[in-house]
């Protein structure tokens, strides 16, 4: 955990990570909101399963609403808490905004709704699922590994001074690789699920990520980096055609 990178950059900032006390505290606030958002979602799926995708669609667009105060409230915090701006924002917004994307990625696991037919085809999706969950999280760890804890927890859109446009190694074949390991989970466990409203919020929920990126962080990037324009028509966000250095990414960590 020391050796990860950009852990020391960040740690300068959010102070927390310097002891055990405070790494456990902010692991039991995301805890916390985590169990309590899959709470909600255990109960809701009882008492009106029905509200699925629907309800899946609102709680993601909540985790984001809540993270992205992190960006939108950025001057006022600088203005009020100076030097702590950063580390209290990040506590406040990105922790519990995560906390309930997380739970929501989570659930596309067992959204409860009408089964899709029980074919032939039906073996085959599931095939499919476990191909798109694995590629995913191989992807997510490649790609959390070569971001580094400090870009991984934004600590440059507080702190531009230091930060640095990443546009090497995975970086020039997707924009946003964390992403899109995620979003392959997301579908993965959605192909597993095989029900029609996982299958409905598998296909909703790139939509939903491509604004985000395109809304809140890629605005603030256009702002950091005068580059950024060109590296985003160039650099596709979550997919690519480039399989060979795809696959090379995933099974050496190098292109």
């Amino acid at each position: 955990m020391k050796n990860f990178q950009g852990l020391r950059e960040l740690s300068a900032h959010l102070h927390d990570l310097q002891s055990t006390g405070g790494r456990a505290k902010l692991a039991l606030r995301m805890l916390v909101t985590f169990t309590l958002t899959t709470l909600f979602f255990i109960w809701t799926d009882r008492l009106i399963p029905d509200w699925q995708p629907d309800g899946q669609i609102l709680a993601m667009t909540l985790g984001f609403g809540i993270t992205g105060q992190f960006f939108w409230r950025k001057q006022a915090y600088q203005e009020r808490y100076g030097k702590l701006a950063y580390r209290n924002a990040f506590v406040r917004f990105v922790l519990p905004g995560l906390s309930v994307i997380f739970a929501t990625v989570a659930h596309s696991a067992y959204i409860p709704g009408i089964e899709i037919p029980d074919l032939w085809w039906k073996v085959y999706l599931s095939a499919l699922g476990w191909i798109f969950l694995s590629l995913g999280a191989v992807l997510w760890i490649r790609a959390v590994l070569t971001l580094g804890a400090d870009n991984l927890a934004l600590l440059y859109v507080y702190h531009p001074e230091s930060g640095r446009l990443l546009d090497t190694q995975v970086y020039g074949l997707l924009r946003h690789p964390v992403y899109s390991g995620v979003l392959r989970v997301v579908i993965g466990l959605c192909l597993l699920n095989g029900n029609w409203p996982a299958l409905i919020f598998a296909l909703l929920a790139p939509l939903g990520l491509l604004g985000w990126v395109r809304l809140v962080e890629e605005r603030e990037l256009l702002v950091r980096f005068p580059g950024y324009a060109d590296y985003r028509q160039r650099v596709p966000a979550f997919w690519t055609w480039q399989a060979v250095k795809f696959w090379r990414f995933l099974l050496s960590g190098k292109l």
